[in-house]
C-alpha cells in the first residue's frame, strides 16, 4: 500500500489532483487510515495508469470515468485502443515535424495544412467512446457536457479573478506562485494534462492572444493577464531550476 504522497511521487500527478480524482469518484483510495490518510494498492495504481493514458489522449475526466466503470470494460481491449490512438497521435506529430523541417529548409511560405488534420484521431476516439458509452449514466452525462464545460470555465475565471486581486504584488511571491500551481492543477483536472511546458505556453498566450487577454482582464481587471503571465514565467523558471 502506498500513501497519496508516494503515489504522487511515482506518477507525477499532484496530490491535489489525486484528491480531486477521489472527490469525483474517478480514483478512490483502497483504504483510509484512522488519521484520514489515503492508501492505494496495486489495483489502484493500474487504474491510475489507465486514467493517465486516456488523459494523455485528451479524454475528459467524466468520459474516462464512464469508460472504466462500464460493466463490460476490458483492460486489455482498452489498452489496445489506447495504443492505436497513441500511434495516430505519433503519426500526426511526425507529419508536423516533417512540415516544420520543410519550412526550415524552403522557408515559411510552404502552404501545407494536411499535417494539422486530426480527423483520423477524432474518428477513432469517437469509436472508443461509443464502445463504452452504451449506458444510461453515460448518455445522461453527454447531455450535461455543456453545463459541465460552463462550470469548468467559471472556475477558471474565478482563479483569474484571484490573480486580479493580487496583481499589484510581486509575481515571484509565495502566495502568487501557489496560485499559479493551483491554476496548473485546475487545468489538469478539468481540461488536459498541464505540463510545465504547456503552462509556459499558456502564459505567453495570455498576453499575446487578444481573446485570452480580454477574458482574463474581464475576470480580474485590467493588467491581470499580464500579471498572470509574469507569475507563470517565474513559476516555469523555478521549475527548470528544481
Amino acid at each position: 500500500m502506498k500513501t497519496v504522497h508516494e503515489v504522487s511521487k511515482i506518477s507525477g500527478v499532484s496530490v491535489r489532483t489525486l484528491h480531486h480524482y477521489d472527490a469525483i469518484g474517478l480514483l478512490k483510495p483502497t483504504a483510509t487510515t484512522q488519521a484520514g490518510y489515503r492508501l492505494y494498492d496495486d489495483d489502484s495504481l493500474r487504474r491510475l495508469q489507465t486514467i493517465l493514458l486516456f488523459r494523455e489522449l485528451q479524454f475528459p475526466l467524466k468520459e474516462i470515468k464512464h469508460i472504466i466503470e462500464h460493466p463490460e470494460f476490458d483492460q486489455a481491449e482498452a489498452l489496445r485502443q489506447q495504443i492505436k490512438l497513441l500511434q495516430l497521435q505519433r503519426d500526426q506529430l511526425d507529419h508536423l515535424i516533417a512540415l516544420a523541417r520543410e519550412q526550415l529548409v524552403q522557408g515559411v511560405n510552404t502552404m501545407d495544412f494536411s499535417a494539422f488534420d486530426k480527423s483520423d484521431m477524432s474518428r477513432y476516439a469517437n469509436e472508443v467512446k461509443e464502445r463504452w458509452g452504451n449506458t444510461a449514466a453515460y448518455q445522461e452525462s453527454q447531455k450535461r457536457n455543456a453545463e459541465d464545460q460552463h462550470d469548468a470555465t467559471s472556475g477558471l475565471m474565478e482563479i483569474f479573478a484571484r490573480f486580479g486581486e493580487i496583481r499589484d504584488t510581486d509575481p515571484a511571491s509565495p502566495p502568487v506562485q501557489a496560485l499559479v500551481k493551483e491554476l496548473q492543477d485546475y487545468i489538469t483536472a478539468y481540461y488536459y494534462t498541464c505540463t510545465p511546458e504547456i503552462l509556459c505556453g499558456l502564459g505567453t498566450m495570455y498576453t499575446e492572444d487578444e481573446r485570452f487577454r480580454s477574458n482574463i482582464d474581464k475576470a480580474g481587471g485590467n493588467g491581470t493577464a499580464a500579471f498572470a503571465a509574469k507569475a507563470i514565467a517565474q513559476f516555469c523558471t523555478l521549475e527548470k531550476k528544481a
